[in-house]
């Protein structure tokens, strides 16, 4: 009766969906947090532009890598980090607006963060360049930020000003943000059952302890970018029986998880410790749908050293991953109110159907971590790094198509072999 009830109220929800395409979900962990130092900017990306990539830019000040649009000229970034150990990320508030301003002069901030990653080096150069940048400034945003001297913080920007949130002071060790602003109008919030969601996480992974016994890129999106959480309904569906009674149909309601169809990337970026070279910054990014991605690092650096699996319209780990979603995720189409629904039977292990996505993901990136972890244990100095990284980026696509093979060889693309078999 309970199941019933739930998959009810989720299922009215529908009703009243709007088309929220972003619904970024956020959290910055400050460095002394973090088991190893490392601060930590998480970015789960919602939008209408699916297709996204990682791209390195030569900048006025300093270089830097980030996401993007794959069809983007340049210009914009969503979030990003700088070899100055200076990185920025967004999420779109909907409560802070109260002015005039035109539609068409509005939605900048991608703009804004390819400035920011430009020129700024510490969080008291943002300050400075939001404090000089011409009004309005067309942003009505969350901007996320982390530096190299241990700053960590969250402003909450509109056109004329902006609040600060000092992440680095918070005694809880962590902050969520999702699409509302405390310093907004609360009738306006928006993304408050995944803000939710995220912060029940947190609570679970830090426990009793002052800072996280056990934090990293690798577990952010496992737990939760990967999460079927739903905090508001009690709700989880890879833990709880409410679920597995429903395998290997699997189906549920696209709604107010933290992955959602429109979800195009989780990035991490994995900051340097307060004093150390900022060349020790990494940029983690899963490119598409979480279930069905593989976290990679990037190298944060003067040059160019993206993998060209990650780079431009079409290209191979977003590709991959939005095609296997929509071949055995989202697979009942547009009719009716069916592109809500999703069928999780082939994301789960329990479900029996002998193939789980998660398991495809989880090992593909088993086998990256153990060779990075290599090359940055084993390198002499920055350039022998670099060098081992490259050598790494060459045998990515490998990796992603052996990881899913089974799907790969069902979907109309290239033959593999199933994950699991190995």
């Amino acid at each position: 009766m309970r199941r019933i009830l739930l998959y009810a109220i989720l299922y009215a929800s529908i009703c009243c969906m709007g088309n929220d395409a972003a619904a970024c979900t956020s959290a910055i962990i400050p460095g002394w947090a973090s088991p190893d130092g490392r601060p930590l900017l998480w970015k789960h990306r919602d939008t209408d532009f699916l297709e996204n990539g990682i791209r390195h830019f030569k900048g006025e000040k300093y270089s830097f890598v980030g996401l993007v649009n794959s069809a983007s000229g340049g210009g914009e970034v969503w979030i990003g980090s700088n070899t100055a150990g200076f990185a920025i990320m967004n999420t779109a508030s909907y409560c802070l607006k109260n002015d005039d301003v035109p539609a068409s002069e509005m939605d900048r901030e991608g703009i804004l963060m390819y400035r920011a990653l430009e020129i700024c080096a510490s969080l008291a150069d943002f300050e400075h360049y939001l404090d000089t940048l011409a009004r309005p400034m067309g942003v009505e945003a969350n901007f996320g930020c982390i530096d190299a001297s241990g700053g960590a913080a969250y402003y909450e920007t509109d056109n004329y000003g902006y609040f600060k949130r000092d992440v680095s002071a918070m005694e809880e060790g962590y902050c969520v943000v999702t699409n509302f602003s405390l310093s907004g109008k609360r009738d306006r919030w928006k993304g408050y059952e995944r803000y939710l969601t995220a912060e029940t996480i947190f609570k679970r992974l830090k426990g009793e302890l002052r800072v996280f016994p056990d934090m990293g890129p690798y577990i952010i999106m496992d737990s939760l970018s990967r999460s079927y959480g739903h905090a508001l309904l009690g709700l989880d569906l890879a833990r709880q029986s409410v679920f597995r009674g429903a395998c290997p149909a699997g189906t549920a309601v696209d709604q107010d998880f933290i992955p959602r169809r429109s979800t195009s990337a989780s990035v991490v970026v994995q900051g340097a410790k307060s004093g150390e070279s900022p060349s020790d910054v990494v940029l983690w990014a899963a490119l598409g749908y979480p279930a069905c991605s593989v976290m990679i690092p990037v190298p944060v650096s003067d040059e160019d050293h993206v993998p060209e699996c990650m780079k431009g319209k079409g290209n191979l780990a977003c590709g991959l991953s939005l095609q296997i979603k929509d071949r055995w995720i989202f697979r009942f189409g547009g009719m009716s109110n069916m592109e809500h629904y999703m069928d999780l039977g082939y994301v789960f292990p329990f479900c029996g159907n002998g193939n789980s996505l998660l398991e495809c993901s989880r090992r593909a990136e088993r086998i990256i971590k153990d060779i990075f972890t290599g090359i940055r244990g084993d390198s002499a100095g920055e350039d022998e790094y670099l060098e081992g990284y490259d050598d790494l980026a060459g045998r990515l696509p490998g990796i992603l198509l052996d990881a899913f093979g089974w799907f790969v060889s069902r979907g109309g693309m290239e033959h593999g072999e199933t994950c699991i078999s190995k």
